[in-house]
């Protein structure tokens, strides 16, 4: 059974803005900055569309890890989901929406995902995992709700 959660952020910009900002490799890249991630395969730069792939290469925990994901729906400017096609997780699901809210976006994000290596793999998702995967997409949302003077 995966692990999941859901984090909601709140940004001044427009559904379309944060839409294309939450698909952009570019503004991922820099949301990412303390883990060094960057696009090494498939779309390395630019908006990801329906059905693109792309790898990334970060570090976390002080290791290397890849991770291929592929967009696998997407119904502009209200949602698009990845799903990761090879990497750390045996399972991994993240889908992204985007609902009018006051003149600016609710922005919510669910997360699924499971560790491998069986029980070993349930105790670290329990302990440090999912607070971490938690952090990381609490960290990549202030950044991009943040970022509507770059957009």
């Amino acid at each position: 059974m995966p692990v999941s959660f859901v984090c909601r952020t709140h940004s001044p910009l427009e559904p379309q803005q944060l839409f294309d900002l939450s698909r952009s490799v570019d503004a991922h890249v820099g949301s990412m900055a303390r883990s060094k991630e960057r696009a090494i395969a498939g779309v390395v730069t630019g908006l990801l569309e329906w059905g693109d792939q792309v790898t990334w290469r970060a570090w976390h925990f002080g290791v290397p890890i890849r991770m291929t994901s592929r967009i696998t729906q997407m119904d502009a400017p209200s949602s698009f989901t990845d799903e990761q096609l090879s990497g750390p997780f045996r399972y991994f699901r993240h889908t992204h929406e985007f609902l009018p809210d006051g003149g600016g976006t609710l922005m919510i994000d669910r997360v699924a995902f499971a560790a491998p290596f069986g029980p070993l793999g349930r105790l670290a998702e329990k302990l440090f995992l999912g607070r971490y995967l938690r952090r990381l997409i609490e960290w990549r949302n202030a950044f991009l709700a943040g970022h509507g003077a770059d957009a």
